[in-house]
């Protein structure tokens, strides 16, 4: 059993769901985010999901353009992102999975990137432009080397590509909560649950949800419905404005613990 399934597992046997913090690595540099790594595992997050910076985020907003465009200012490429793993899995027992694009990872090589990338300690990899039609040959190589591919869901597929894509995916299914891009929403689709529903209905396999979540309460209304919740955006912002302040990862550590409440129990 993958370390993604022993965490889900075990999350569903005590009834709570997971919190999935991202950052984007490298941002404000890769010390820091290796930092705020062990301080979300040390304040309640179940999986941390590393972003690999990249020139043409398309499926991201302005808040992680701007940090990936710091990050690769400062020299961070899949290579570095890699060791950055490395170096936080001698530290951190919670799985950790990379949100990547395509192009970086063929150009690394498939081969060399899903076996580099389980020897550093990475549990799972999302492609966000690669969908699951397309996605066979990184597929092979990633099952060979014990890597699980995730795969995304949006809010306009139909039943029958939600199934194929459920069946396609390992680790868990990335359910994208509205259409377009990243970023913090002061509300949440209303008809989310509803997909969530369809969702469930063709898979057993765990759903986590994100885009668009940023705040505890929005964090709880999701919860009943999903396996885990993804909080990107936000985090990074807070990143962001605290960059350069002593303050940063008692506040980025804050806002996770708080976030992580109304997932401990939804019984």
């Amino acid at each position: 059993m993958s370390r993604l399934a022993r965490t889900f597992a075990g999350l569903r046997r005590r009834g709570a769901r997971a919190l999935i913090p991202y950052f984007t690595a490298g941002d404000p540099s890769l010390a820091a985010t290796r930092q705020l790594v062990l301080e979300a595992a040390r304040r309640g997050a179940d999986v941390v999901e590393l972003g690999v910076p990249f020139s043409d985020p398309l499926a991201d907003g302005p808040v992680i353009q701007r940090a990936s465009q710091r990050a690769l200012a400062a020299g961070v490429s899949l290579a570095r992102v890699l060791e950055l793993a490395r170096e936080a899995r001698r530290e951190v027992t919670i799985p950790i999975v990379l949100l990547t694009y395509y192009n970086p990872v063929h150009a690394f090589g498939l081969k060399a990137f899903a076996h580099g990338a389980v020897e550093a300690g990475v549990d799972g990899v999302i492609v966000a432009d690669l969908p699951p039609e397309e996605a066979g040959p990184l597929a092979a190589e990633a099952q060979a080397a014990g890597l699980d591919l995730i795969h995304l869901v949006a809010p306009t597929s139909p039943p029958e590509r939600m199934r194929l894509i459920a069946r396609k995916s390992r680790g868990f299914i990335y359910f994208v909560s509205l259409t377009g891009v990243t970023g913090a929403r002061t509300t949440l689709p209303p008809d989310l649950a509803e997909n969530l529903r369809q969702l469930r209905a063709v898979t057993t396999k765990p759903v986590c949800v994100g885009f668009g979540i940023s705040t505890p309460e929005q964090v709880a209304a999701v919860a009943p419905y999903a396996d885990g919740v993804i909080v990107g955006s936000a985090i990074v912002r807070l990143v962001e404005t605290h960059t350069g302040s002593d303050r940063l990862v008692m506040e980025v550590g804050n806002f996770i613990a708080s976030l992580k409440e109304p997932l401990r129990s939804t019984r």
